[in-house]
C-alpha cells in the first residue's frame, strides 16, 4: 500500500510539472472577483494553438448584462507576451469599459523566446479558436453568459494588431471597432515571411477602424527597424478605403513602436464608436457607424502636414486616400495627437471615495478619468498637502501615469495600490487625510 500511495504522489508531481506555467509566465497577478481567468496548454493538434494562452477579464461589478468586450492584445516576443498579464488590470481601460457595460479582456500567449509570432497572431492557427473558448469559459466563471454573444471592441499592439486586424477579417459582423497599432493584416503573400493573406470581406468595410504607428516606423525614418510597419499600414490603408472603409491613420509623431500617449487618442476614439454601434440590449445586432457625422482629412503626401478635417459632405479630395474620423469632437483631439500627441482635456477626475485610516495605512478607491487616466494622487493632511502617490511619477513611453505603463500599454509590475504609509493613528481617532486625483492632464479632482 505504501509503494502504491507513493507511486501516486509521484505521477501526481509528474502531472503537476507538466502543466506548471514556465518562466516567464509563472508568475501573473492573482485574481479574484471582479477578475476572472483561464488557461489552455499548448495543442499539438493540427490547426489547433501551439502556445500556452491564459485570459484574463474584469468585469465591471454593478453591470447586470454585459454589452461587448474590450480586448486589449499585446504583440509580440516575450516581454510583450508577458506584458498581456496586467492587461484587464489597467484602470484607465476599465473606465471605457465602465460607461459601456463592457467586460475588459486581455490575452496573454506564453510564446517562447525565439519562436514564431505567426502561430498566435494569425487568428487562423488557433488563437481564434481558443479565443472564442475563453469568452465561453469565463461567461461561465463570471455568471456572465452573455460573454460568448456580444459585440468585440478590438485593439492590438504589433503583432496583435496583426491577430485585431485578423478578426476582423474572418468576423466582421462581431467587431464593433477595431484599433491596430503598428500592425496590420496583409491583403497580399509576402515573399520569404510566414504570413498569409486574407480576403478583405464587404462586411469589414463597415466596422470603424483606426490605423496607429509612430512616426519612426518608416514614415519619417526610413531606416529604423520596424520601417516596414507604414509601407504595411499604408497599402492597408488604400486596400480599405479604396473600397469605401471607413478608416482613419494617426501617427504618432513622438514614437517608434512603442504605445507611447495613443491610449489619449485611441480610447476616446473607441468611446464614440462605441456609443453608436453597441446594441441597446443583449443580442441585437451591432448598429450601423451614422455618416453624417464623419469628417474627412486627406492623407499627407511626401509626409506633409496633416490638415483639420472638414464634414464629409464638405471634402473635395480623393475619398480614396482620405483619412475617415468618425465625428467633430474626434477630429479636433486627432489632430492635437498628430501635432504633439497631447490630446487637451478640460474635465477634472472624480474624487476618490471611501478614504480609510487604519493605524498607519490609509487606503482610498478611485475611478480613472476616461479622457487622461490617472497620473498620481496628493495626500493632504488637515488641507496641506503632504505627499504624492507615487512619490515621483514616471513614465519611460509617454505621459507619467500612477500604474505606470509597459512598452505594450499595459500596467507596470507590481502592480501600483492605492496605500499610503502615515502617521500611525490612535484608536478612535478622526481621519485628519484627504486623497486628491490628478490627471495626465494636470487637473485636479474636487
Amino acid at each position: 500500500m505504501k509503494s502504491l500511495a507513493a507511486l501516486i504522489v509521484v505521477l501526481a508531481a509528474m502531472e503537476t510539472a507538466a502543466f506548471a506555467q514556465n518562466a516567464p509566465y509563472d508568475n501573473p497577478p492573482a485574481v479574484e472577483a471582479p477578475y476572472y481567468r483561464v488557461r489552455y496548454e499548448a495543442s499539438s493538434q493540427p490547426g489547433k494553438l501551439i502556445y500556452p494562452v491564459a485570459y484574463t477579464v474584469w468585469v465591471p461589478p454593478a453591470v447586470d448584462t454585459l454589452r461587448g468586450v474590450i480586448v486589449h492584445q499585446h504583440g509580440c516576443g516575450e516581454g510583450s507576451c508577458k506584458s498581456g498579464q496586467t492587461g484587464a488590470f489597467d484602470l484607465h481601460w476599465q473606465a471605457l469599459a465602465q460607461k459601456h457595460q463592457c467586460a475588459l479582456l486581455s490575452p496573454a500567449y506564453e510564446q517562447p523566446a525565439g519562436t514564431d509570432c505567426q502561430m498566435w497572431c494569425d487568428p487562423r492557427n488557433g488563437s481564434d479558436q481558443a479565443f472564442q473558448k475563453a469568452l465561453v469559459d469565463l461567461g461561465k466563471q463570471s455568471g456572465h453568459p452573455e460573454l460568448a454573444e456580444v459585440p468585440w471592441a478590438l485593439w492590438g499592439h504589433s503583432g496583435g494588431g496583426h491577430w485585431a486586424g485578423g478578426m476582423l477579417m474572418l468576423h466582421p459582423e462581431r467587431v464593433a471597432a477595431a484599433w491596430l497599432r503598428s500592425g496590420v493584416p496583409l491583403f497580399e503573400a509576402v515573399e520569404g515571411r510566414n504570413i498569409q493573406p486574407y480576403t478583405l470581406p464587404d462586411a469589414a468595410l463597415a466596422v470603424p477602424t483606426m490605423c496607429n504607428f509612430g512616426t519612426k516606423e518608416g514614415y519619417t525614418d526610413k531606416e529604423s527597424r520596424f520601417k516596414g510597419v507604414w509601407p504595411s499600414n499604408e497599402t492597408f490603408f488604400k486596400t480599405m478605403r479604396g473600397r469605401g472603409a471607413l478608416l482613419g491613420i494617426a501617427i504618432d509623431p513622438l514614437t517608434s513602436h512603442e504605445c507611447g500617449n495613443s491610449r489619449y487618442l485611441a480610447i476616446p476614439w473607441l468611446d464614440a464608436c462605441l456609443s453608436e454601434r453597441l446594441p441597446e440590449k443583449s443580442g441585437q445586432a451591432i448598429r450601423p457607424m451614422p455618416q453624417q457625422t464623419a469628417m474627412l482629412t486627406p492623407l499627407p503626401v511626401d509626409e506633409a502636414a496633416f490638415t483639420a478635417a472638414v464634414p464629409a459632405g464638405d471634402f473635395e479630395g480623393d475619398l480614396a486616400t482620405s483619412i475617415w474620423l468618425p465625428n467633430p469632437e474626434i477630429a479636433i483631439a486627432w489632430k492635437q495627437f498628430v501635432t504633439d500627441s497631447n490630446v487637451a482635456d478640460v474635465t477634472p477626475p472624480r474624487a476618490p471615495t471611501n478614504v480609510q485610516l487604519d493605524g498607519d495605512q490609509l487606503t482610498w478607491q478611485a475611478d480613472a478619468d476616461l479622457e487622461s487616466g490617472i497620473a498620481h494622487f496628493i495626500i493632504e493632511r488637515d488641507g496641506k498637502a503632504v505627499a504624492t502617490v507615487p512619490e515621483k511619477p514616471k513614465n519611460p513611453f509617454g505621459r507619467p501615469l500612477f500604474q505606470g505603463l509597459q512598452y505594450s500599454d499595459t500596467p507596470a509590475v507590481p502592480l501600483a495600490t492605492m496605500r499610503w504609509t502615515a502617521d500611525k493613528s490612535e484608536p478612535g481617532q478622526e481621519n485628519p487625510y484627504r486623497v486628491r486625483t490628478v490627471n495626465t492632464a494636470g487637473l485636479v479632482s474636487q
